[in-house]
């Protein structure tokens, strides 16, 4: 048995089934594009689901892949075992009402003894103990010791979940200990499995029942193969590893987190699971970022940042102090690149993701260390094993803890949190987080009024050059059920052979338009495309009725759609600018153009400045001033990247694929509509940039004749305050400056009469001097004096009063405001201007505080002020010794 690497095996695996008639596929992103209510990819099937279920149609009847999962439930394992891990790869092959056991049978037995060439005596297989198919198979069509093969119940060897496709399974074992004797019976190979003797690498999945509603197994007319082996296990199989920290591509990243610790491997248990959790955590991180997830505080992001911060945590606990996870992409990306090359086009963004957000971390870890520690101290001196729910939750939304990390470190102090309060607290939160991920029905249970049009059903959209043609009507739907006629006043759903329609995809918004013959009228208000990419009209139906069958004209609001064309055109014409002011990191992570203006979300670590900004706009212009040919070509996806076409951030694309090009400026894959040529856009505007998310910033802009009246408006206003100010429009700033020139002037001079006004009131206030057990008092009111001026007033009555306190209180300029002084000798006494003004203010609505010798406060209730002031001397006698 060749000691074959990592990569060697997967690519022997993608190879052999090729051989085999397969088409192999890219591995999808672990971002899931058909299934809403699933974070990441966390199984080699689940992509190709519509293919099982009869949603889509698969690009071939035989498929293989290598699909990257990230899957989390034991996460708490990961580090602590030698097989647990949060990333991995599924090697598959699959048949789609294809071949069946006859066939995947003898090509596993082939692929492992012939290509891989494990020896036979280390091997078993379990099917299921019904399956006398499967064993007739391996008995025969291999040549397998039939000792070898043992069958298990339901629970080893049958896949199912809930009603829908399930079916017996097959599973291929590895006898890690052969000199013990081979395995007669199937108790002794159950109790081998359980003492980890045996390992199971390779699954077979015989998808050939429907269970329905009453438990009752239906035979599929055209039954499936789905079958994964797990390519970091079968690599431990290979190289003759007992964990697949040990297998080379793992091994190389583990070493070089070593290399940076500085903390050897092998010699400390506590220290080798932070260094194998390290390996793991930054592993499954550059594979997240470079498929598009950013961290956030939900869904797929907090999944990311709980896995950067709980490897960083780790990394502290090593002794690393500074940012580290970042450098060790590199490892990652030099041992995986040949079979995802995104990583190394994706590297400096990946690294800039990853350093970003240990920054973020490294500024609030040490402050939420601290109050942990707090709390872990409050809770070993009251004898308490529990931290309470609220306390948990602080540490998450103050502090940037996930409540994940905060319960590992609890953990080791013996110590467990209230989960039911924490989630009491998230609450508001999860279901924001819910709502946001939406619900899916991919398993095609028919609840979706759109799943009622036949599957097999055409529907080609000819929009690109038109946008009016005839069709047959092929579908109509009303309400929740498939009709054969629409009626005047109602709502419904049309479905026909061809359309001219484009259904809202790829951040282009749908278009409207009509669909009416001569008896029929019908106002189409929307169109999108259904789960098996059926395009759909949805539509008021103004005039007449309509039958199946029917002959009927499809004209889009051809104004509408320039519009539209031209804010989509201007989109990529944005992002190869921004490319050129930024740099190659930016990429696109989400667009929406509509007839009105466009949105474009990029990549990129800070706001752009206003130079950049005027930099990407006048490139945008420069181009669409030179009348550039936007021109569409179809190619393969190959040619396409070959070509220098940028491709979405995280998308998958088929086979053959869309190319609009703008001249030599632009190059992008693209399935959505465009002008015929740059001049047509106008004019580029934009409007506002800002920030989204971490490393995501957004830009909004408009074209054509918004952009137009956008000017417009401008110079309009500029007129208006030209007018108003009674000069020209090139002077307007210097009279802008003249005048506020002359504003502060007037400021200077209404503050100094204010401060002699107050000036003349001091003797007055003096006079009505009290006492407060032996502290001199002065407390009052003053009129239309405020700010400095009132501070001014009570510091020179303080002067004057050489010995105690001055309390005033004004309302001026639509506020209230007190002020408070006192002297040495009365904060000797007990006196703290900064407590009396509190206590003031609360009377008048508002709140403040200072220093014992100087304090201010505001108020909201103008109606206490006399009320909050005659209260000044029994605040005093409270506070005096």
């Amino acid at each position: 048995m060749e000691k074959l690497g990592l990569n060697e095996i997967r690519e022997s695996f993608l190879k052999f089934f090729e051989s085999k008639g397969h088409l192999r596929l890219e591995s999808f992103p672990l971002v899931p594009k058909n299934d809403a209510s699933l974070l990441l990819v966390n199984a080699g099937m689940q992509p190709l689901k519509p293919y099982f279920t009869g949603i889509q149609t698969p690009p071939n009847t035989r498929i293989t892949d290598c699909q990257k999962c990230i899957r989390t439930g034991d996460i708490e394992n990961v580090g602590k075992t030698s097989r647990h891990g949060t990333f991995f790869e599924m090697l598959g092959n699959f048949s789609f009402g294809d071949y069946f056991k006859g066939e995947i049978i003898p090509w596993a037995w082939e692929y492992i003894t012939e290509v891989l060439n494990i020896p036979k005596e280390n091997l078993y297989v379990t099917i299921y103990l019904e399956d006398d198919e499967a064993f007739d198979i391996w008995s025969k069509s291999t040549d397998i010791d039939p000792a070898r093969i043992f069958r298990l119940g339901k629970e080893d060897n049958f896949w199912e979940i809930g009603q829908g496709p399930c079916g017996p399974s097959s599973e291929i074992h590895f006898d890690r200990n052969i000199e013990l004797g081979q395995i007669k019976t199937a108790e002794e190979f159950v109790k081998a499995g359980n003492e980890d003797r045996v390992v199971e690498f390779w699954n077979l999945v015989f998808t050939q029942f429907d269970k329905d509603e009453h438990g009752n197994y239906n035979k599929l007319k055209n039954p499936n193969i789905d079958t994964g082996m797990g390519l970091e296990r079968i690599a431990t199989i290979m190289q003759g590893k007992n964990s697949i920290f040990e297998v080379d591509t793992i091994k190389n990243i583990l070493e070089e987190v070593s290399r940076v610790s500085g903390v050897k491997y092998g010699e400390n248990h506590k220290e080798d699971i932070s260094l194998r959790i390290i390996t793991d955590h930054v592993r499954s991180t550059t594979f997240m970022i470079s498929d598009g997830v950013l961290p956030s505080n939900e869904g797929r992001g907090y999944v990311l940042r709980r896995l950067l911060r709980r490897a960083a945590r780790h990394g502290r606990l090593l002794g690393i102090k500074n940012t580290f996870l970042y450098e060790l992409c590199d490892t990652v990306i030099e041992n995986s690149f040949i079979a995802y090359p995104e990583l190394k086009e994706k590297a400096d963004y990946i690294k800039k993701v990853i350093k970003l957000e240990e920054e973020r971390f490294s500024e609030t870890i040490d402050s939420g260390m601290e109050i942990l520690k707090v709390y872990i101290g409050e809770l070993e001196k009251s004898n308490s094993k529990f931290l309470s729910g609220d306390k948990a939750f602080k540490l998450y939304d103050t502090y940037g803890f996930p409540y994940e990390l905060t319960e590992e470190i609890l953990e080791e102090k013996g110590i467990g949190v209230d989960l039911d309060s924490f989630n009491a607290e998230m609450q508001s939160q999860r279901q924001r987080a819910r709502a946001a991920r939406g619900q899916s029905n991919y398993m095609g249970s028919g609840d979706d009024v759109l799943n009622l049009i036949p599957k097999d059903m055409e529907t080609k959209f000819e929009g690109y050059e038109k946008t009016e043609l005839q069709a047959k009507v092929k579908v109509l739907i009303c309400g929740h059920e498939v009709v054969e006629q629409l009626e005047e006043g109602s709502k419904g759903i049309i479905v026909t052979e061809v359309t001219p329609f484009y259904a809202e995809m790829g951040g282009q918004t749908f278009d409207r338009g009509i669909i009416f013959n001569d008896n029929f009228k019908a106002e189409v208000y929307d169109c999108q495309k259904n789960a098996s990419g059926k395009i759909v009209h949805f539509v008021n139906i103004i005039k007449g009725s309509l039958k199946m069958e029917e002959i009927v004209t499809l004209k889009v609001d051809a104004d509408r759609r320039f519009e539209v064309c031209k804010n989509h055109t201007a989109t990529h014409m944005l992002q190869e600018a921004l490319k050129r002011v930024l740099g190659d990191h930016v990429h696109q992570s989400g667009s929406y153009v509509n007839e009105d203006r466009l949105r474009f979300d990029f990549t990129h670590f800070s706001a752009l400045t206003e130079d950049e900004i005027i930099k990407v706009q006048k490139i945008v212009n420069d181009n669409i001033m030179q009348v550039n040919k936007v021109e569409t070509d179809v190619m393969t996806i190959e040619k396409a990247k070959e070509s220098g076409a940028i491709a979405l951030f995280d998308e998958k694309y088929q086979e053959d694929v869309r190319v609009v090009s703008v001249g030599g400026y632009s190059k992008e894959l693209c399935g959505g509509t465009h002008v015929h040529n740059s001049g047509e856009i106008g004019l580029f505007k934009i409007l506002s940039e800002s920030g989204v998310a971490a490393g995501v910033r957004r830009i909004e802009a408009i074209t054509g004749n918004n952009s137009i009246k956008y000017v417009e408006d401008r110079n309009n206003l500029l007129k208006d305050i030209s007018n108003t100010l009674k000069c020209s429009e090139k002077d307007i700033i210097n009279k802008l400056q003249t005048q506020l020139a002359e504003l502060k002037d007037k400021e200077k001079e209404i503050i100094l009469l204010k401060g002699k006004l107050a000036s003349s009131s001091i003797d007055d206030i003096l006079n009505n001097v009290k006492e407060v057990k032996n502290v001199k008092v002065i407390s009052g009111t003053v009129k239309d004096i405020g700010g400095e001026a009132l501070r001014d007033l009570a510091d020179k009555l303080r002067n004057k009063l050489i010995d105690g306190v001055v309390v005033l209180g004004s309302f001026v300029d639509g506020r209230v405001q007190f002020v408070a002084m006192a002297s040495k000798s009365a904060i000797d006494k007990g006196v703290h201007c900064g407590k009396i003004i509190k206590e003031v203010a609360k009377i008048a609505g508002g709140g403040g505080g200072g220093r014992p010798d100087m304090a201010e406060a505001g108020g909201k209730l103008p109606e206490k002020l006399d009320e909050a002031i005659n209260n000044v001397c029994a605040i005093i006698e409270t506070l005096v010794k």
